[in-house]
């Protein structure tokens, strides 16, 4: 009975570990971003958009793209990242 519920609990773990990774790849996809920004580029071309609702659309789509970048690169608003810290104590003196 508890290697049932081991195998059972292990596959279940499994797949729900396939789903967030994929749930987490879409959510970090920059392609999917620049394809709906690439259509709504030829929507206003084509007269289907006006420049305010474009103007409107591209900036969200370019606040959603800086958020994926810094969450996958970790770097914080200024678009710098800390990767280490040095400290010395007055003791420490050679």
């Amino acid at each position: 009975m508890i290697i049932l519920d081991s195998l059972l609990f292990g596959g279940l773990k499994f797949v729900l570990s396939k789903i967030a990774q994929l749930a987490d790849a879409e959510l970090n996809d920059e392609s999917a971003l620049r394809e709906e920004l690439l259509a709504a580029q030829m929507r206003l071309e084509l007269g289907e958009m006006s420049e305010e609702e474009f103007a409107q659309f591209e900036r969200e789509i370019l606040a959603r793209l800086r958020e994926i970048r810094a969450r996958t690169t970790g770097a914080g608003p200024g678009g710098m990242k800390v990767t280490g810290v040095e400290a010395r104590a007055w003791d420490d003196e050679e």
